[in-house]
């Protein structure tokens, strides 16, 4: 767009009234270029990478913090139970090592049955543009209308997407998946194997460690901090207020081992 300045505006004696002044254009001003589409598509993509690997941050953030709940409430009631430190690190090795394995074998199975819905929605996608092509480009219009645009341009939309790739507009438009990205179950019960394990080893370390009269308190300390911690990660991944997040994290936290302690408490056997 041509720059303009305060001396370029001057009277215009042919306007047919006093005062109408004329814009004059900058001629050492030069016009914005047009927007790069490539650069734009670059940029797309880019924010799309990185709303994926915060998902997949999130996704470990939440297996930590559970990690760190489920296990500071197994050793903590076993802590009640009996003093032995033996007793305490093994039943600890165990929650750590079955709630890793039971976190890996859950998202194996949630996203593999996922993966395997989106694909066989895909394939009936496909076989729907390949023998229905005018039913399916109908459809889209359709689907383009109710979100809002008019009918004429809802069609043009329509045409040049099915043109440019129509299985990828038709999944995104019907289905809400993206062809192209496809979440690996491998990859999500590697990930919730290991921020479980991290999580589960602070609450570990900080009952096992210290004297038999602080390994309780020092437990709830550590404890109840790292689920600050995570709870104002997770917040601010998402968006959310970081206050109520961090209430929720440290009350059902301190509740798991208040009542886990208690009930170890009851069936106290010494050391």
């Amino acid at each position: 767009m041509a720059a303009w300045r305060s001396s370029d505006w001057r009277g215009d004696t042919g306007s047919g009234y006093p005062g109408h002044v004329t814009p004059r254009p900058d001629p050492d001003s030069t016009p914005d270029p047009a927007p790069d589409a490539s650069a734009m598509h670059r940029q797309e993509a880019h924010t799309g990478g990185l709303a994926s690997r915060l998902n997949w941050l999130r996704a470990g953030v939440l297996g930590a913090n559970d990690g760190i709940v489920s296990t500071a409430g197994l050793v903590v009631g076993v802590a009640g139970a009996t003093s032995s430190r033996t007793a305490i690190l093994v039943a600890g090795l165990a929650g750590l090592v079955a709630g890793a394995l039971s976190m890996a074998g859950g998202e194996y199975v949630s996203v593999s049955t996922q993966s395997d819905t989106e694909e066989a929605a895909i394939t009936r996608e496909r076989w729907e543009l390949e023998h229905l092509p005018e039913d399916e480009l109908a459809e889209l219009t359709a689907l383009y209308v109710g979100k809002g645009l008019s009918p004429a341009l809802a069609a043009q939309v329509a045409g040049e997407l099915t043109a440019h790739d129509a299985l990828a507009a038709h999944a995104e438009a019907e289905l809400g998946i993206d062809p192209t990205e496809r979440t690996n179950p491998w990859h999500a019960a590697g990930s919730s194997m290991l921020a479980f394990s991290v999580g589960a080893l602070l609450p570990l370390v900080a009952i096992v460690l210290p004297p038999q009269s602080w390994r309780v308190p020092v437990t709830f300390v550590a404890v109840l901090a790292a689920l600050v911690v995570t709870g104002v990660v997770s917040a601010r991944l998402g968006g959310a207020p970081a206050r109520a997040a961090v209430v929720r994290n440290v009350v059902v936290g301190l509740l798991a081992m208040v009542v886990t302690f208690a009930v170890g408490s009851l069936f106290s056997v010494g050391g």
